[in-house]
């Protein structure tokens, strides 16, 4: 048989992804060579296939959870940066399986277009526009005059130097702030904002809110780390901090690659198909930083019982489990009498398809050769 009729005919047999591979792997060899890649690639493929009634569901949690018994309990600092912390190891992984509204640390990993990653100090400039700076950021110093009820603060020359921002920047910005009973005077360095009326409490709220005033940045992305991928050379830019949606607004970011590490976030941003990958991503990730190889599908498995329904869910009474139309099967869970109970009260019948609950019941479990019911007996 030709290469091209045995591709032709492996088309409609074959994933598209595995078709279109072969096809380029093939392209200008001679017959012989082309046909034994294309059976080495059928071969490999037909092994890699779980057969039919296989219990994907157990052997996943088992491939995951083992693995997972020998990470680390302990939160990581980041590459280099001191105060740069994160939680990785298992307090990353009962995150993501946890599904949580907002992780321990959010990051964001930003990707730049040519020619912003082709260099540390572009990859710098497009860095200090995405890090959020406020007054807080600049001083040097921050005083309370209780006497002539003011607020005095120092300005640094040198971190407005490096953050590329000027006294005019920081004065219009602040003349907004300028209301009844309020007056502001900014000479050379020193801003001294003052109260009309003596009233302390009003004086500390006015200092809290000068300080966090943003004078330039992205809202939410506290600090910025520029580093450079070892295997591309390209420099990009790890926030501590997301706002996915600011940042996919700057031109200079790459957003066919750019992600944040907030499933909810992303979820809501890009969809929920990019959230099924982020997930399956991000367990490969913890897994890998601690040696640990796990076959990806597992990952994959995970992903698609979080994000089935079109939205993210934790596995858990709360989420996967939860939804199970078996009252067994989340008996079996976690608050076993509260569950059975609720299900009596409701009325709800068990319909004994899934795995848990014909286990709890000594039924035959519909994995494997369970699955084949015999109609008749001769």
């Amino acid at each position: 048989m030709s290469v091209a009729k045995l591709l032709e005919d492996l088309s409609s047999v074959i994933p598209k992804t595995l078709y279109e591979d072969l096809k380029k792997a093939v392209e200008g060899l001679d017959e012989e060579t082309a046909l034994r890649i294309i059976y080495r690639a059928l071969r490999l493929y037909a092994l890699s296939l779980i057969d039919a009634g296989e219990a994907i569901g157990i052997i996943t949690a088992q491939s995951i959870g083992e693995p997972s018994t020998q990470m680390i309990l302990r939160s990581f600092h980041f590459a280099g940066l001191r105060e740069f912390s994160m939680a990785r190891g298992l307090p990353r992984m009962i995150e993501i399986v946890d599904a949580r509204r907002k992780p321990s640390t959010p990051l964001m990993y930003v990707y730049l277009k040519p020619p912003y990653n082709k260099s540390k100090e572009s990859a710098t400039e497009v860095a200090k526009k995405i890090q959020l700076t406020t007054i807080e950021n600049l001083a040097k110093s921050v005083d309370i005059d209780y006497i002539t009820y003011s607020v005095v603060i120092e300005l640094d020359p040198e971190q407005m130097k490096y953050r590329e921002i000027n006294i005019k920047d920081i004065e219009k910005i602040l003349s907004r702030m300028r209301g009844k009973g309020v007056s502001i005077e900014i000479e050379g360095y020193t801003i001294t904002i003052r109260l009309a009326t003596p009233d302390m409490l009003k004086l500390r709220k006015l200092r809290d809110k000068v300080l966090q005033t943003r004078i330039s940045g992205i809202k939410g992305v506290r600090k910025v780390l520029v580093d450079q991928d070892r295997n591309t050379g390209e420099w990009y830019i790890i926030t501590e901090g997301s706002n996915l949606e600011g940042v996919l607004q700057l031109d200079e970011v790459d957003h066919t690659r750019t992600y944040s590490n907030d499933l909810h976030e992303v979820a809501e941003v890009l969809g929920i198909e990019v959230a099924r990958t982020l997930i399956a991503l991000e367990i490969r990730r913890v897994l890998a930083e601690q040696g640990l190889d796990v076959d990806s599908r597992h990952m994959y498995t995970v992903a698609d019982a979080m994000t089935w329904l079109g939205k993210v869910r934790p596995i858990g009474r709360h989420g996967v489990v939860g939804s199970k139309e078996s009252p067994l099967a989340k008996a079996a869970f976690e608050v076993t009498v509260k569950t059975l109970v609720e299900a009596s009260v409701r009325g709800e019948v068990e319909p004994f398809r899934g795995v848990f609950e014909n286990i709890i019941a000594g039924r035959h479990i519909p994995i494997g050769t369970g699955m084949v019911r015999l109609l008749m007996r001769l």
